[in-house]
């Protein structure tokens, strides 16, 4: 799938579908007004890219090489988010969302600065070209239930810098997803079409008809909880980052580390791979 394919899909995320990301990513309190119909639901969706937007979020943020530093942000504001990302057919009826179909996945980086006083999300997840990462490795997906190509996936994450590599988020099952398969698409569907804007979240169902119902998503499913090292440690310039999205009964993380050290990681096989820059 291309670049130029992927530029006329619209893009959202999933905001708090893992355990404990948002209190170590100092966002927890953005949400304190938010209701969810569980405790452990995810906290609502936001947009990071809106084809044809005259806004910043018209600008098609996504890469799988680089990731450009924000100009005018304090240092130690600038936070990798490893995640898996899903490409879905959008079915409409009415102008309303009525199913989506998950098609491929991928390693995705849902890169943010840390801004205390962003009143949306989305202020946080844009802010040019090459702001966001996808792997140019895209897996199809059989079947987006139990039983799946996906069940024996995991997400690893690590960042290089002066020519060590370390663990950046914790090495985590997609299964461990808080909402998955069924019951996040359902979710999904259901904010796609009712979210309003409110707080830190926004009114999807507008944007998804200024961007004149597009046919494609690309929506990032939410972020793994961090090591302590990556809960401490922001990007900087000259920094190595990778997501790896990798099928746990084929290679074990041990081996994915030593492949990263011996800088072998493209050996890995049934595995979507994204590795960028900081620049």
């Amino acid at each position: 799938m291309s670049k130029k394919h992927l530029k006329e899909f619209i893009g959202f995320g999933v905001a708090g579908n893992f355990a404990h990301h948002l209190v170590q990513a100092g966002e927890a309190s953005d949400f304190v007004n938010v209701v969810t119909q569980e405790e452990n639901a995810p906290k609502g969706m936001f947009p990071f890219y809106l084809p044809s937007s005259d806004t910043f979020l018209g600008t098609y943020p996504l890469s799988n090489e680089s990731i450009v530093y924000p100009k005018d942000i304090k240092e130690g504001n600038l936070q990798m988010e490893p995640e898996v990302a899903l490409i879905c057919e959008v079915v409409y009826e009415n102008e309303k969302v009525i199913d989506l179909i998950p098609n491929f996945f991928t390693a995705y980086n849902d890169c943010s600065i840390r801004k205390p006083n962003a009143k949306k999300i989305s202020e946080k997840k844009n802010w040019g070209e090459n702001t966001k990462g996808i792997s140019s490795q895209i897996l199809p997906i059989d079947k987006f239930e139990i039983g799946g190509v996906m069940d024996n996936y995991h997400i690893a994450s690590f960042l290089k810098r002066d020519g060590i590599i370390y663990p950046y988020g914790e090495d985590s099952a997609v299964l461990t997803y808080n909402y998955f398969y069924g019951k996040l698409k359902k979710w999904m569907i259901e904010k796609l079409n009712i979210q309003e804007d409110f707080g830190p979240l926004e009114d999807l169902a507008t944007h998804i008809k200024n961007s004149h119902f597009p046919k494609g998503l690309i929506v990032s499913i939410g972020a793994t909880s961090y090591t302590e090292f990556g809960e401490k440690t922001f990007l900087e310039v000259g920094d190595e980052i990778f997501v790896i999205l990798y099928d746990a009964t084929k290679i074990s993380f041990k081996t994915i580390v030593e492949q990263l050290n011996q800088n072998k990681f493209f050996d890995i096989k049934d595995a979507s791979i994204l590795h960028q820059s900081i620049v």
